[in-house]
């Protein structure tokens, strides 16, 4: 047997080496401290447990769910909307589709719009997943560097007309995975102009709509004027609700875009479990203020730790004011493996190289919040003990 050609396109697993060797610290019993991994440690908030608890219970939840989402669930993600971003006017049964997370949704956008010979326009570094999808469509990624000295931003101006002309897809995720990079309303006006300019599909993963501090609210590239001609918006319950188990989200947009991701589905997979979707509206609509702060707030903390720990190190880093995550230089003289191996290596910290997000990553490696604050504040003197400093 003989695997489909496309998979040798597939670049290895991002971790797989230094999942190797902290395997084998662990069986030398090394205790490890991994900070490599966006995967919210808190429980779901009881609230929506609840509600999940009472759904599978009611019989009527246990048959296949509409393709689309209840509409239960997509009146409630619509209102969302408008209550969230003030993004109003979203039809529930044209323009928004219920998603088993954003990662499934992400990659049938793909398949429903990109054939051989198309482009791609991913942000590099970048998640993953938009260079791996394009792979699987049969079409050509081209990369949008992002750079520190453009605040993490693509610069479209540097994109080839001839590229533009053949791009079917334009992928944006602001907070940014991996850098913690904001985007303001002026710049996805010009990320709009461009992908109409060019009949574009304009994709924002909004993974992190929610993941905010310091008063901060992203906004969503659905509140500039005719967006909805040329966008869609992926959100997910994964990070801001503690769900990423659940693999529950929705896409709102442009009706077009609508109708080929729910095409794609309707022949890949049979939605997402009723009794799931009753808990994601819960989530939507019975979450306060103060208990989405107070989950916020978690991470808050955690930021601190380790940002006011690198400074302390030497690191002359700012803040970031969203995500899950911490991008941070790493030192003169190492590649961002050589230094995420040092790590592994002197001090038992797992943390995943830049490099593995795009070739524009290298120089840097992500911090996951993710941990105890505990285990964050011993990550920084196991470093300090080891005498690694940012120089």
């Amino acid at each position: 047997m003989q695997f489909a050609k496309r998979l040798e396109k597939i670049p290895p697993y991002l971790f797989a080496e230094i999942i190797q060797r902290q395997n084998e610290l662990i069986a030398q019993g090394v205790d490890i401290i991994n900070m490599g991994i966006g995967d919210p440690d808190k429980p779901t908030p009881n609230h929506i447990l609840q509600v999940m608890h009472q759904a599978i219970e009611d019989a009527s939840m246990h048959n296949y769910p509409p393709y689309r989402g209840t509409k239960e669930f997509r009146e409630t993600a619509a209102k969302w909307m408008e209550n969230r971003f003030g993004v109003t006017g979203l039809n529930p049964d044209t323009e928004i589709v219920s998603s088993i997370g954003s990662k499934e949704a992400i990659h049938n956008t793909f398949l429903a719009f990109v054939e051989p010979g198309d482009y791609t326009l991913i942000p590099d570094p970048g998640y993953p997943v938009y260079r791996t999808s394009t792979i699987f469509a049969g079409g050509e990624s081209f990369a949008m560097p992002l750079k520190a000295e453009n605040g993490f931003l693509p610069d479209l101006s540097s994109i080839p007309e001839e590229v533009a002309h053949k791009a079917k897809l334009l992928w944006i995720n602001y907070p940014n995975n991996p850098t913690g990079a904001l985007a303001t309303l002026e710049f996805l006006e010009e990320l709009v102009a461009f992908c109409k300019q060019y009949d574009i599909l304009l994709c924002h993963d909004h993974a992190y709509s929610e993941m905010a501090y310091d008063g901060y609210k992203p906004p969503s590239v659905l509140q500039i004027p005719g967006a909805k001609d040329v966008a869609l918006e992926f959100h997910s319950l994964s990070k801001s609700y503690n769900m990423t188990g659940w693999r529950v989200g929705f896409v709102a947009g442009n009706s077009v875009g609508i109708q080929g991701l729910a095409q794609v589905k309707t022949n890949v997979d049979s939605g997402v479990f009723k009794a799931i979707q009753q808990a994601a509206i819960a989530a939507y609509s019975n979450t306060t203020e103060t208990e989405l702060q107070a989950i916020m707030s978690v991470y808050q903390n955690r930021r601190d730790i380790i940002i006011n720990g690198l400074q302390s190190l030497g690191w002359a880093i700012q803040p970031p004011k969203a995500t899950l995550y911490v991008w941070t230089p790493v030192p003169g003289g190492y590649s961002s493996i050589e230094f995420v191996n040092l790590l592994l290596d002197k001090c038992g910290i797992v943390v995943p190289p830049g490099s593995g997000y795009g070739v524009y990553g290298e120089g840097f490696f992500r911090i996951a919040l993710t941990i105890s604050d505990e285990r964050l504040r011993e990550g920084i003197q196991r470093m300090r003990d080891a005498g690694i400093r940012y120089v």
